[in-house]
């Protein structure tokens, strides 16, 4: 069976092709094709990989995204990255959808009533969505009646207790869907499982902490195998301190911009999201290895970003482990958790606590899918490739095999 992915940003668009047989493997197999594009006001950068060959094709083009988004999925099946003899050969099709609200929380097929229902959830993310409902109209256009599916960021925390969902404002709030829904689930879920393989125990006997480190950083609590508690809330802005994201900060600051400096919706919406964050304290960079780079040459300022990241990190892992009563594997995860040892070894050397103690050689190496913990450490600690787009993948193969049992 060959699955396509899609997976949309507000700056970039990502997709890639896998093939499944009859069983699902345990860990992520190479895709046969990979996609991208990444915009930058009117031009973007395509690139496209295949997996046999490693064929590359960059270019940039100022076209609308519609028009790119086609331009990239042809290479599947055109020119020197083509990967199949047709788009035809294209079983099923998944797309991450970064918000299912209060009503979409399981992998779901889109029919016409799905996705006008996702629609309707424009609200709570409203770039997202919209560009997640371009896509699925596209492959709909170039791929007829193909299944698609749409598998949803917040599913995982669907189950978290309401003590973790509900804000302490009014609870008409909560009422109202406004409410801590969490985000990265799809990556977060996908760490728990592999987890549990590569350490050989059941899931649902641990208890996890993973760190989602990337542009977007979010930390979740794992126990049983199900979301307890997330930095992530109603928005993808809470919690952690990002790249350009500022995380949590005191309300009263937002009210405080607004009288004192006369800030609308979309002047504060810009400054938390774009102007923050390890940008907004380094004035260098929301990229960790800039700022890296920098406090090494003894830039004040970056070196202040860095520890404000790490400060956070911390107290984040230890208010969610004590939440779950417990640790038992820390999970590092994404572009920064994956590929930063001096961020993973920063934060690791404050959990000593905990019962956290890292082979320091080992964290330097380049390794994935791999234990960096001490033999004797009490908790151990796993760097994992994040996957969400081999997990999206997973969960389409798995609602295709099931439909066709039924039939």
């Amino acid at each position: 069976m060959k699955i396509l992915v899609l997976n949309s940003g507000s700056s970039s668009q990502k997709a890639c092709l896998y093939e499944i047989g009859d069983t699902l493997p345990e860990s992520p197999p190479l895709p046969l094709w990979e996609g991208r594009i990444d915009w930058s006001g009117d031009a973007a950068r395509i690139t496209v990989r295949k997996s046999k060959g490693i064929a590359k094709k960059e270019k940039l083009k100022s076209l609308s995204r519609e028009l790119m988004l086609k331009d990239l999925l042809a290479t599947l099946w055109s020119g020197e990255t083509r990967s199949v003899a047709s788009a035809a050969e294209i079983n099923a099709v998944g797309h991450r959808v970064v918000h299912g609200g209060p009503r979409f929380h399981d992998p779901v097929r889109i029919s016409s009533d799905v996705h006008a229902a996702i629609g309707g959830l424009s609200h709570f993310a409203p770039l997202h969505i919209q560009l997640e409902l371009e896509g699925m109209k596209i492959v709909a256009d170039l791929l007829g009646d193909v299944p698609q599916f749409a598998v949803f960021d917040t599913g995982f925390h669907r189950h978290m207790p309401a003590v973790a969902q509900t804000y302490p404002g009014p609870y008409e709030w909560f009422e109202h869907g406004i409410r801590r829904y969490g985000f990265h689930g799809i990556n977060h879920q996908y760490c728990a499982n592999r987890t549990a393989q590569l350490i050989r125990k059941d899931a649902k006997s641990l208890k996890i902490v993973s760190c989602h480190l990337g542009n977007g950083c979010s930390v979740t609590g794992i126990r049983g195998g199900r979301s307890v508690d997330t930095t992530m809330g109603f928005t993808p802005l809470d919690g952690l301190m990002m790249g350009t994201r500022s995380g949590s900060v005191d309300p009263g600051i937002l009210i405080f911009l607004m009288r004192q400096y006369g800030l609308d919706a979309d002047q504060i919406d810009d400054m938390l999201n774009k102007k923050s964050g390890l940008l907004g304290i380094s004035g260098l960079s929301g990229d960790m290895r800039v700022v890296l780079a920098r406090m090494h040459a003894g830039n004040e300022r970056a070196k202040l970003a860095f520890d404000l990241y790490i400060h956070g990190l911390r107290a984040a892992i230890g208010g969610i482990a004590a939440v779950m009563e417990g640790l038992d594997v820390l999970v590092f995860t994404a572009g920064v958790g994956e590929n930063s040892p001096e961020v993973r070894a920063a934060t690791c050397k404050g959990l000593d606590f905990l019962g956290v103690t890292i082979d320091l050689n080992r964290n330097r190496e380049p390794l994935l899918d791999a234990d960096i913990s001490c033999p004797d450490s009490r908790v151990k600690v796993l760097v994992i490739r994040a996957a969400e787009d081999w997990a999206i993948a997973g969960e389409c193969w798995k609602l295709c095999c099931c439909s066709a049992a039924v039939a």
